[in-house]
């Protein structure tokens, strides 16, 4: 097979430290949205002040989450079809006037309008990322490195919006936090468009994209999304079934303030060590669906356990515990994406894996809403360790089919 050179100049299976400027725009890009990412957290206080009933509250919630996995699929086929750079602009464009919108919006309609197009572009960089690491590294160890380090700047960046929001909220109020969210959108939209190439898998990079009903066929996505999703729907209860939990048990909104905390600090520790673990092990070149079922196992462990806790101790180390089952989960699941995904289809592979995410924001709280009205703790943690076996289970025949099918690495990318 002849040496192809990515549009950056980097050949295939370059081991260079030095990333292309589109990765590194893309990597900051995507971590300052987050890091001032106060939609998503602080939606449900700013819908409250509305003075809306709670059904339409929780109304307006899911609309944001059909966004959310709307954008996913949306975002990864524009950056296969028009170019990352168009996709992205638009993206921000888009995000930075919605947010405005839901920012004064009053009336219910105007808000779940607002509230819609807001979820769809909330993770938008996250596919079109995905489709560049897939495309211009075809080495396992640097995907996975490049997985790892998005992961943890994604983490400690989410961390930074609760944190940071919660403090400005009280002085600025949730307003302002979602008009400074879109002003951030914004610069990324501008800086996308100054600084991203346009590249797209042309005809004569690849004769044929993959249709729907290849899509449609490929077993290997299939085992991948279910696996993704009940792993990550353990995932999840970090944000939804935990602070049901420490309010039954009796503990403030401070308290759960600690237990995320314990995460945030689990993740600085942990993931530098867990992201050169995970790159030493990409570079046996065997897909890492083993490890994504261990994470699945540690996560619903570890969240299956906190449903047991009573005391601020006892939830945060459970929270702590779950950093490794999320790290290696979202870098697993990015190494299988890469390996079973068509070339001109990178973005739309990662787009559609993306939906495991909006699902799991959906599911969790509904399971662990009905687990503790019918069966209480014992039952919430008995539902939440049940997903994780259930996503490492999964793990096996996925691991058994993409171990005998020929894979679609990148080539020349």
């Amino acid at each position: 097979m002849t040496t192809t050179v990515a549009p950056t100049g980097y050949p295939a299976g370059d081991h260079s430290r030095r990333w292309p400027a589109e990765i590194r725009t893309l990597m900051a890009g995507s971590f300052a949205v987050r890091a001032a990412g106060f939609c998503y957290p602080f939606l449900p206080y700013h819908l409250d002040a509305l003075q809306l009933s709670t059904r339409t509250v929780g109304q307006l919630l899911a609309i944001f989450g059909i966004g959310w996995f709307t954008g996913s699929v949306l975002w990864g086929w524009l950056a296969d079809k028009i170019g990352r750079r168009l996709t992205l602009t638009g993206a921000m464009t888009m995000a930075a006037i919605s947010l405005p919108l839901l920012a004064q919006a009053q009336a219910p309609t105007a808000a779940a309008a607002a509230a819609f197009v807001a979820g769809m572009t909330y993770d938008a960089p996250r596919p079109v990322l995905s489709a560049a690491i897939a495309e211009r590294f075809a080495d396992d160890k640097s995907r996975a490195h490049l997985n790892a380090t998005r992961n943890f700047l994604i983490n400690v960046a989410a961390a930074t919006a609760g944190a940071s929001g919660g403090v400005l909220a009280d002085r600025a109020g949730i307003p302002a936090l979602l008009w400074a969210n879109a002003a951030v959108c914004a610069l990324f939209g501008a800086l996308a468009w100054l600084i991203l190439d346009n590249h797209t898998v042309t005809s004569a990079d690849q004769p044929t994209r993959p249709t729907l009903q290849d899509i449609l066929r490929d077993t290997r996505l299939a085992l991948l999304l279910l696996a993704s999703l009940a792993t990550l729907t353990a995932a999840a209860s970090l944000f939804s079934s935990l602070p049901m939990l420490m309010s039954r048990a009796g503990l403030s909104a401070t308290d759960y303030g600690w237990a995320q905390t314990a995460n945030a600090a689990a993740v600085v520790v942990l993931s530098p060590l867990l992201n050169r673990w995970l790159s030493q092990r990409a570079h046996h070149g065997r897909p890492m669906t083993g490890l994504l079922a261990l994470s699945a196992l540690i996560l619903g462990t570890s969240m299956g356990a906190a449903a047991l806790a009573s005391t601020v101790l006892g939830f945060s180390l459970p929270a702590a515990l779950a950093v490794p089952g999320e790290v290696i989960a979202f870098v697993a699941a990015g190494d299988i994406l890469a390996r079973i995904s068509p070339p001109g289809a990178y973005g739309l592979y990662a787009g559609i894996w993306g939906t495991t995410l909006a699902g799991a924001v959906v599911i969790a709280p509904v399971l662990a809403s009905w687990s503790l009205t019918y069966g209480g703790p014992s039952l919430a943690a008995a539902t939440t360790l049940t997903t994780g076996v259930l996503g490492a289970v999964l793990c096996w025949p996925l691991a058994a089919i993409t171990r005998h099918a020929p894979s679609s690495p990148p080539e020349g990318r």
